[in-house]
């Protein structure tokens, strides 16, 4: 669910990560001896993904240490809105769980003073399969893509169904309507999960890939919150949702290769390692064509990249400065853990490879003139 419009960095950090954020997490270092960091005041606005609220509530309430002088804000709308707030001029940054599209990519240029969209890959997470069993024990439910797809398809309606049974020998499954839940809203997530379905579910997935799920009359929640609250309130349901927001409910392993891989943010970080870039990519469009058919060992293919979407020109110095010193603390290493923390979002930090490169594409961005 949306959070709602956040005021301050206080504000945003007691509802993303909790009162306890600055304690639990490193010292914000990253960043600080870039020339911007030094110049940045005043407040940007950031929009978009629900799956980087907890990551967004940490990076705010760390970076407060490197730049004392800027508040920065995040509404969680999700990834369809945070990308129509950004195009129209809203808010200074978006956060986005797929990358932009082309009509997107041209409607930027207008709204980034005749530069471009600059699309960064700051945020690594697993998508759980997220469900409420109570009365298994089991740590993880085996899933292959098929099972799944077959139960958000609707064609298996019931816990205790042969498919499911076959990959979990032993467990004791009840005999329970099984209510599969997806999200209301366009979301980048829905696109991730339902892409890994298109690549990986073959025949037992017959809908496209979309921000926007296929399917009429199903259970539904706002973003992540509204998903994870239906779940929890209700046995038996299932989603799909950003690892970190999965909590005390039951997560699937997935089956890759002759294994079943529960989710982990190693095992995720494997897999964006490994995958080559989009064909449109560029150095200030660092999009990842993700590999989801993967069979290497030790790898959890449903994974959700989110972007921080910027300007390559911004209007004003103030702007240009304060979003560049933000990401460049949200990109360094200091940054990167913080998401990390398991009480914060659990991510898998990018790589120093990914980080040079992401650094270059923030040096980059510049003043209309």
């Amino acid at each position: 669910m949306a959070s709602g419009a956040v005021a301050g960095v206080l504000a945003l950090t007691l509802s993303a990560c909790g009162a306890d954020a600055t304690e639990t997490t490193p010292a914000a270092t990253g960043g600080s001896d870039n020339t911007e960091t030094a110049a940045a005041s005043g407040a940007i606005a950031g929009a978009g993904a629900s799956s980087q609220e907890k990551a967004m509530g940490g990076w705010i309430a760390t970076a407060t240490s490197a730049l004392p002088d800027l508040t920065v804000t995040y509404e969680a709308v999700g990834s369809g809105g945070g990308r129509e707030q950004f195009l129209g001029g809203g808010v200074q940054f978006a956060g986005t769980d797929a990358a932009l599209k082309p009509e997107e990519k041209e409607a930027a240029v207008e709204r980034c003073y005749g530069g471009e969209a600059v699309q960064l890959p700051l945020y690594i997470s697993p998508i759980a399969v997220v469900y409420n069993l109570p009365s298994v024990d089991a740590a993880n439910l085996n899933m292959s893509a098929e099972t799944i797809a077959k139960i958000f398809n609707g064609d298996i309606t019931k816990w205790n169904d042969d498919a499911i049974a076959a990959e979990n020998e032993g467990v004791d499954l009840p005999d329970l309507d099984i209510i599969p839940v997806n999200r209301s809203d366009e979301s980048g997530t829905t696109e991730n999960f339902t892409e890994y379905l298109v690549d990986v579910a073959g025949d037992a997935w017959p809908h496209e890939a979309s921000g926007d799920w296929p399917r009429s009359g199903t259970q539904s929640g706002n973003g992540t919150s509204g998903v994870i609250d239906t779940v929890t309130q209700t046995e038996g349901a299932i989603t799909y949702a950003d690892a970190s927001r999965a909590g005390s409910l039951g997560t699937a392993a997935l089956k890759v290769g002759e294994e079943y891989v529960p989710f982990s943010a190693e095992a995720a970080a494997a897999v964006v390692d490994a995958s080559p870039r989009a064909e449109d990519a560029s150095a200030t469009n660092i999009v990842v064509e993700l590999d989801r058919a993967t069979t290497a060992s030790g790898a959890y293919p449903m994974v959700l990249i989110s972007y921080s979407v910027a300007c390559s020109v911004y209007e004003t110095e103030a702007d240009a400065n304060n979003v560049k010193a933000f990401l460049t603390y949200v990109a360094s290493e200091a940054g990167q853990a913080v998401a990390a923390e398991a009480d914060v979002a659990g991510s898998a930090p990018i790589s120093a490879a990914l980080r040079s490169e992401v650094q270059a594409a923030i040096d980059s961005i510049s003043v209309a003139g």
